[in-house]
């Protein structure tokens, strides 16, 4: 029971609380992951909060690759919301970069969103599987006709991509 003006039944440590633990995971997965609405659940707030959530990884992603995210203009959010409605987020940097490398495989990758992807490629490493680190060597990064060079410490875009 409840203290008195606390609005609700506490939960007695060590009773149930695994339970609690798991059906907040559920939950979580649902919202960020694509997992299954658990039960007990009305599935359109669960949905509407889904939606929002996507809405601002798309935002937040957007702040880390601006171009990538003006190249795509209008379809920004849905083509964001279509790629990560069933991935957990690893970061905004992470998100979008591997968005960009998405678009790229499967040709989609607008002109501004391939200069960013080729100035990143050649400033920092990234496997796909852990962070982002800055490069120590010379690169050289294409991506849909975009060149781009590290050299000295510094990138430059060599060739834009195609428009």
């Amino acid at each position: 029971m409840g203290t008195p003006g606390s609005g609700g039944d506490v939960i007695a440590p060590g009773a149930g609380g695994g339970d609690l633990a798991a059906r907040q995971a559920e939950l979580v997965a649902a919202l960020v992951a694509g997992g299954p609405l658990p039960a007990g659940f009305a599935p359109a707030p669960v949905d509407a909060a889904r939606r929002a959530l996507l809405r601002k990884r798309a935002g937040d992603v957007a702040r880390h690759w601006p171009l990538l995210a003006a190249g795509l203009g209008d379809a920004w959010p849905a083509t964001f919301a279509d790629w990560a409605a069933g991935r957990p987020t690893n970061g905004s940097l992470r998100d979008g970069w591997d968005l960009a490398r998405e678009l790229h495989r499967r040709g989609e990758l607008p002109p501004l969103g391939a200069e960013e992807l080729a100035v990143r490629e050649a400033a920092s490493r990234y496997d796909g599987a852990t962070p982002p680190r800055p490069r120590r060597l010379p690169a050289l990064a294409r991506a849909g006709g975009a060149v781009a060079v590290r050299l000295a410490g510094r990138v430059r875009l060599l060739r834009p991509a195609r428009r």
